[in-house]
């Protein structure tokens, strides 16, 4: 059965830095990514990338602090995330799909949690 298994959450202080990374097992999907939930709020999507192609997605407020890869040899894909700011506390969640259009993404993993303090 396919997974998704995150790694890399924490605690930070405000511009610090965090990696995520999300293995996928059992299967090779054409988009990976992340979403997040900050509390009280409702599921984002932060970044994406075609797996494929490499092309990628960021949310406006991530772009160019925030940076995604790939790693096609171990079917992994990391989230780079720099000076990182209190409304980037959330769970983080990896998605997978057949596309990166919202309704493709189909798979999540359980999340990580971030935390940003200022």
């Amino acid at each position: 059965q396919a997974q998704l298994a995150e790694s890399g959450g924490g605690s930070v202080q405000a511009r610090g830095s965090l990696r995520l990374s999300c293995a996928a097992s059992g299967e090779r999907y054409n988009c990976m990514g992340w979403f997040r939930q900050a509390p009280g709020k409702g599921r984002e999507p932060v970044s994406t990338i075609y797996t494929g192609s490499g092309t990628t997605y960021y949310r406006d407020s991530v772009k160019g602090r925030f940076t995604i890869s790939k790693d096609n040899g171990r079917n992994t894909v990391y989230l780079q995330m720099n000076s990182l700011d209190p409304e980037d506390t959330a769970i983080y969640y990896c998605v997978a799909g057949d596309s990166c259009a919202n309704r493709d993404l189909r798979h999540w993993g359980q999340g990580t949690q971030v935390t940003v303090s200022s």
